[in-house]
């Protein structure tokens, strides 16, 4: 990854995956449907509720791209992003797991909480141990210095991410966007990570 590609990761990183924002920081609206309309300043997307929404692209924004991955590509030190739920026997079991490119080890790092489902969370963290098991795998991540362990259930959507471009942004591309509201109600997106050889952005 050259030293542009790794400037627009560790950016994207830090807007996607960040905790929680303070009380005063902008309002930050996750986006997550299919591109509807596009140009080179904006973009809609009927959403996964329903609605439409009109995003601004930032005069700088950047675009990536989903890649397929395994768990099989997951090894000990590997920085993740796994989005979970909590087990009704206990312990987290992963909805899906994001593989970082090694130029974002250790961004938002931590585990807070997510909205892709209810009572979801999220947990950036890098890998400890990776076991088979009977049942799936179970990967041992490291957060704040403590061991976490989260059930990968065989079908887990796995998956990396890879350069795009904003021309990526077709009407039928499936995307997430990391927006903020402003004042004035406009949404805005500085990064779009968009869907690829049918893989789909899952988190």
């Amino acid at each position: 990854m050259n030293l542009k590609s790794t400037a627009i990761a560790l950016g994207f990183g830090a807007v996607l995956f960040a905790g929680p924002a303070p009380a005063t920081a902008a309002e930050t609206v996750r986006v997550r449907g299919v591109v509807e309309t596009s140009d080179a300043s904006k973009i809609t997307v009927k959403t996964r509720e329903g609605d439409t929404a009109s995003i601004a692209l930032a005069p700088t924004a950047k675009v990536m791209a989903v890649a397929k991955a395994s768990v099989e590509d997951i090894k000990p030190g590997d920085f993740v992003g796994i989005a979970s739920l909590p087990k009704s026997k206990g312990g987290d079991g992963a909805l899906e797991v994001l593989i970082f490119p090694a130029a974002m080890k250790g961004t938002g790092e931590g585990s807070y909480p997510w909205d892709l489902k209810p009572k979801s969370s999220m947990t950036n963290a890098t890998v400890s141990n990776a076991v088979k098991e009977v049942d799936g795998h179970e990967i041992t991540v490291q957060v704040n210095g403590k061991d976490k362990k989260i059930s990968v259930a065989d079908g887990t959507i796995v998956v990396t991410l890879a350069p795009a471009t904003t021309a990526d942004l077709k009407p039928g591309a499936t995307v997430f966007a990391p927006t903020t509201r402003g004042t004035d109600g406009v949404l805005t997106a500085g990064f779009v990570i968009v869907g690829a050889n049918g893989i789909v952005p899952p988190m």
